[in-house]
Formats: structure tokens, sequence, C-alpha cells
């Protein structure tokens, strides 16, 4: 009878071994509040970036281009919520929802408003702000096709005071960040404007709820 009762705990520690991972590894599958990221541009391969640089023209702000570098410091933007809005760490983020991306190195906000871009004359996208705060010109849409932003998943983001596309045009700058491309605005959505989630650290939910099937019988 005990030997009976320890190879029925030994299954079912084994199972809990093989798929507890499985299902915490699902609620890891999403992009969270407070994660710090880089976002690819899906159609040209080129990473969302700001730096110390500003626009000669326009507003004059802080620039935003895309880069193929995958190891500059200068991609990493920390993912928060709606200006006045709590958006706890590691809680996933819905689809629909708006949200802002602060530039890790500068403290300014991913940014647009109604100024020309330099050159494919679409809508300027910026790095507005100081220490993290800005205005509602800060607030992005999350557009996608499930429940939450998915970690693997496309996504596009919705400028939410001018009702423009955040994408990358194509075109490319000349000195002094020469090979760059500009980021802008678009009035409409096209391949220009998928986005994913790439290199990070993905901050993870507090509190995690067990799977079922994890559970262990304390009366055995």
């Amino acid at each position: 009878m005990y030997a009976m009762k320890l190879i029925t705990i030994c299954c079912i520690i084994l199972i809990n071994l093989c798929i507890f991972p499985v299902a915490l590894s699902e609620l890891y599958s999403y992009v969270t509040c407070g994660s710090v990221i880089k976002l690819l541009n899906n159609h040209l391969k080129v990473r969302l970036h700001s730096h110390e640089v500003k626009y000669g023209s326009g507003s004059g702000q802080q620039s935003v281009t895309a880069i193929e570098d995958h190891d500059d410091v200068n991609s990493h933007w920390v993912i928060k919520g709606k200006s006045g809005k709590v958006c706890n760490r590691g809680e996933p983020i819905s689809c629909g929802s708006t949200i802002r991306f602060e530039h890790l190195a500068t403290k300014k906000n991913l940014h647009s408003h109604h100024f020309p871009s330099p050159l494919s004359n679409n809508q300027e996208v910026s790095a507005f702000g100081e220490n993290g705060e800005g205005d509602t010109g800060d607030h992005w849409i999350v557009t996608c096709s499930s429940d939450y932003w998915e970690r693997s998943g496309l996504v596009r983001f919705k400028h939410a005071d001018t009702d423009m596309w955040m994408g990358v045009p194509g075109s490319t700058y000349g000195r002094p960040i020469s090979g760059q491309k500009e980021v802008a605005a678009l009035h409409y959505s096209d391949s220009s404007c998928y986005w994913k989630a790439s290199e990070g650290v993905f901050i993870k939910p507090s509190e995690l709820p067990l799977p079922s099937i994890a559970h262990v019988h304390t009366e055995l």
C-alpha cells in the first residue's frame, strides 16, 4: 500500500515537472507593464531608436529613428501605462489599451504631433518630456489580434491624439545619423506599421495562478 502511494506521488511530481514549466511559459508569453524592450519593425527589420540628437526642422525635439544594430543600448524602451492610470508591474498589456513608451537612456517618451516628418513629410515622431512625464501626445493605442500583446505576435501602434499609425516609411537619413531610418506616423496602416517585441527584460506577473493539473493532493 505504501509503495503504491509512493509511486502515485512520484508520478504526480513527474507530471508537474513536465507540464508546470509549459503552463508558466504561457503566462510569460505576453508583453507586460514595466518591461524594458526593443521594438523590431517587421517589414524592414530595424529597431526603434532614439538618442540625444534633435531634429533640425519641425518641432526641434529629440529625434526618433530605426536602426539595424541589435546591440545598441539606445533602442531600449520602458512600457508604461496611460498618464494618470496605474499599470501594475507585470500586468499583461491588453490589445486596445493605451500605453506610453519611455526611452530608457534619456527619460523622454515616444511622442507624435502635428509636425511634418523630415524626410517623407508624414507626421513627425519624436521623444518628448522630462523624467518620463510629457503630455497626451505620448499616448499610443496597442492594436493586435488577440486579448493581450503577445511577445511573439505582430502589433501596431495608433497615436491616440491624431489617429496616425507609427511606421518606418523607408527613407534613410544622412549626417549626423547616417544610415538610420526615419520613423513617422502615417495616415493609413501598411506593412511598415507592424512591430514585434524583440530583445529586452520582460517583467513577470507578481502572482501566478497555479495550473490545476499541478495541484498535489495532500491526502495521499
